[in-house]
């Protein structure tokens, strides 16, 4: 939930809380807790009260539940300064390439628990860039997002683009580029190949929709997961596909494996 008055986003949920004041301590402005997380967060409560912050036990956890708007707060809501996402530049991008550093692309996915859950993926196998489009960069970071990433926002930087099929042209030739799509032919356990050597840059899209058109005809190479029933003789998946989280997961441990 947001503070727009204050400025502020609440966090909450035991791990992303941690993880927020363990990397960022900083950006945490108030903090309140119930009795049984105390003793968890008292190195916490003393950084807070020496910049003078505001911290404070609640007897009740509805009270908890009327700060972050969700009763999955697990007794613990960070209010932090609203982050910033910062647009990509030439400079970014030179980063990356020089760095060799993969990056994700979400093509209007359109879902904050799932933008939170991939989040998560990315921060487990390392991938520390994630670029989403502007139109949708103001509703990205909510206070669910951080919960379902189980702190792993404090991992990756978040990019923001104004075309997405622009930043791609502009990365033609310099990071392969990689989109998911369910009549590829090419399977997901095929990317390193794809790449080469080569940082790529993989394009996930929304459920209902895929990736756009655009993003597609700037794609180096589309992949697909295949149904594993496909070994056993069945020739079509009882389901039409994974939900964009988990063929994250899946994409980006074959990425990096």
């Amino acid at each position: 939930m947001r503070n727009k008055q204050n400025n502020e986003l609440a966090v909450c949920g035991f791990a992303a809380v941690k993880k927020v004041e363990k990397i960022h301590g900083e950006r945490i402005r108030r903090f309140y807790f119930t009795e049984e997380n105390a003793p968890l967060f008292g190195g916490l409560c003393k950084a807070l009260a020496k910049r003078r912050g505001i911290y404070n036990m609640v007897k009740d956890p509805a009270e908890l539940e009327k700060l972050c708007g969700t009763v999955h707060h697990q007794g613990v809501v960070a209010m932090i300064f609203m982050p910033e996402i910062d647009p990509v530049d030439s400079d970014t991008v030179d980063g990356w390439v020089a760095d060799g550093e993969h990056t994700l692309l979400l093509d209007h996915i359109g879902n904050a628990n799932n933008f939170g859950a991939i989040v998560r993926s990315a921060a487990f196998f390392g991938i520390k860039n994630i670029v989403i489009p502007e139109d949708e960069a103001a509703g990205a970071l909510t206070t669910s997002a951080y919960r379902i990433a189980e702190g792993g926002m404090e991992y990756v930087r978040l990019y923001s683009v104004r075309s997405v099929s622009r930043l791609m042209e502009a990365l033609s030739g310099r990071m392969i580029r990689i989109g998911t799509d369910l009549k590829a032919k090419t399977p997901a356990s095929d990317i390193r190949a794809i790449c080469g050597g080569k940082p790529a840059l993989v394009v996930l899209g929304n459920e209902e929709r895929g990736i756009s058109n655009e993003a597609r005809r700037n794609c180096d190479a589309l992949v697909l997961i295949p149904f594993a029933g496909m070994k056993g003789g069945a020739k079509e998946a009882p389901v039409d596909s994974l939900n964009v989280a988990q063929a994250a997961s899946v994409i980006l441990y074959e990425l990096v494996r």
